[in-house]
């Protein structure tokens, strides 16, 4: 049995941040992690010779990111490039004046969701767009991308919370490799799930497959999905935390990478939709970086219906897709390198939080301590910024500033 002052439960974006905070406060801290591999859903893959993110990708709200500023500290390097993704340089599918007609619809949408929250009107978002609108389908597509879920699962009043610059940076080297440097100084134990916290003595007793572990405090920095399922359990159960867990599930969205034989022959950083008639699409990058790839992103029911149809499903459907729109010919210069399944990854079982029926709620009861033992982080915590690692970091680090004032309290 090992004794430290804190155990951080997940090696992600939250627990990372929270434990580093730790660290520099010098309290003794342990952080269980059970994947092989640091980051949690924040995950740079190599082994094709790029750093490709397979899970967030993104600087959001880049200006006031904490990740942006961290980033240059370790010696990596921020992309501020302006990425069009209002415009898409192939018109084979999308012209340009249909492109300027879908936008202002999505806009509008927007427009009557903030004027449906500032009413007070909790109605879902779905029900906001035009009735019969052309481009309704592909609207729908695009909040699978940015959300995890359809607009019917969106609510006005929730969906208008969140807090967005719409300025989005990249980490040249990878968003992974960003969380996973900055995790350097810290005492990680991979391959470690917890499994129950027993918070019924004195002490909290953490099981483990390595053993347990007692400690004076907790963070817990997991996805709800892990607490709503139970593969991390409580005892004496918390109701209201497994109540607000089941209430906040996670949406999903997907990647697949592709490798391109002479890609010089497509434009560099744009994007493609497959169609733009369907919900059921990708949203294509072609040539991130100008590397020769294209990045294919899915969420949503149809995220979710392609990891069901297993390996390479993702990898055939954006080729067929592609091939649609560039032509047959490009189907032998298309190869499959890697793709995700968020949904059914064991340790996440999806991919973000969304603004959900009553998310806000539960979002609070999901980041309220436990008799100042147990205390809460993730990006599902965040109120304004969820859905990303940033909000993950900054729920982190509010955990970690309660678990250092709960132990001064008590003498530490």
């Amino acid at each position: 049995m090992h004794d430290t002052d804190v155990v951080v439960i997940g090696a992600g974006a939250a627990g990372i941040a929270a434990a580093r905070r730790l660290t520099d406060k010098q309290i003794p801290n342990i952080v269980l992690e059970a994947r092989n591999r640091i980051g949690g859903r924040a995950w740079t893959h190599t082994a094709s010779g790029f750093p490709l993110d397979l899970g967030c990708g993104y600087l959001h709200s880049g200006d006031e990111n904490d990740w942006a500023e961290i980033a240059p500290t370790l010696g990596l390097t921020v992309d501020r490039t302006r990425l069009g993704w209002d415009r898409t340089a192939i018109e084979a599918n999308f012209s340009a004046a249909d492109q300027d007609s879908f936008w202002r619809a999505f806009e509008r949408l927007e427009d009557r969701a903030e004027e449906a929250e500032e009413a007070g009107i909790d109605c879902p978002v779905s029900t906001l767009l035009k009735p019969g609108g052309r481009w309704n389908a592909l609207i729908n597509a695009l909040a699978t991308y940015i959300d995890g879920v359809e607009l019917d699962q969106l609510t006005a009043v929730e969906y208008d919370v969140y807090r967005d610059t719409e300025v989005n940076w990249r980490v040249r080297e990878g968003y992974g490799a960003l969380i996973a440097t900055y995790a350097k100084p810290l005492d990680i134990r991979l391959e470690c799930p917890a499994s129950l916290i027993d918070h019924s003595g004195k002490r909290l007793r953490i099981v483990t497959p390595q053993g347990d572990i007692t400690a004076r405090a907790a963070i817990i920095a997991v996805p709800p999905t892990l607490i709503a399922n139970g593969t991390l359990r409580f005892a004496p159960a918390i109701p209201d935390k497994l109540a607000a867990a089941h209430a906040l599930p996670l949406g999903v969205a997907d990647k697949v990478f592709l490798s391109v034989d002479k890609a010089d022959d497509l434009p560099r950083e744009t994007v493609l939709f497959g169609s733009t008639t369907s919900t059921a699409t990708g949203l294509y990058s072609l040539r991130p970086f100008g590397w020769p790839l294209i990045q294919g992103y899915f969420g949503g029911a149809c995220s979710r219906a392609l990891e069901m149809k297993g390996d390479g499903a993702f990898a055939s459907f954006a080729i067929e897709e592609l091939c649609g729109v560039l032509g047959n010919t490009w189907r032998s210069r298309l190869h499959p390198i890697i793709e995700t399944a968020w949904a059914g990854d064991p340790w996440s079982l999806g991919a973000y939080s969304y603004a959900g029926k009553n998310a806000r709620a539960n979002r609070a009861t999901l980041a309220a301590p436990v008799d100042e033992r147990l205390f809460f982080a993730g990006e599902h915590c965040s109120d304004k910024d969820f859905s990303t690692a940033h909000g993950a970091y900054r729920a982190g680090k509010k955990a970690a500033k309660g678990a250092v004032k709960a132990l001064k309290a008590l003498g530490a």
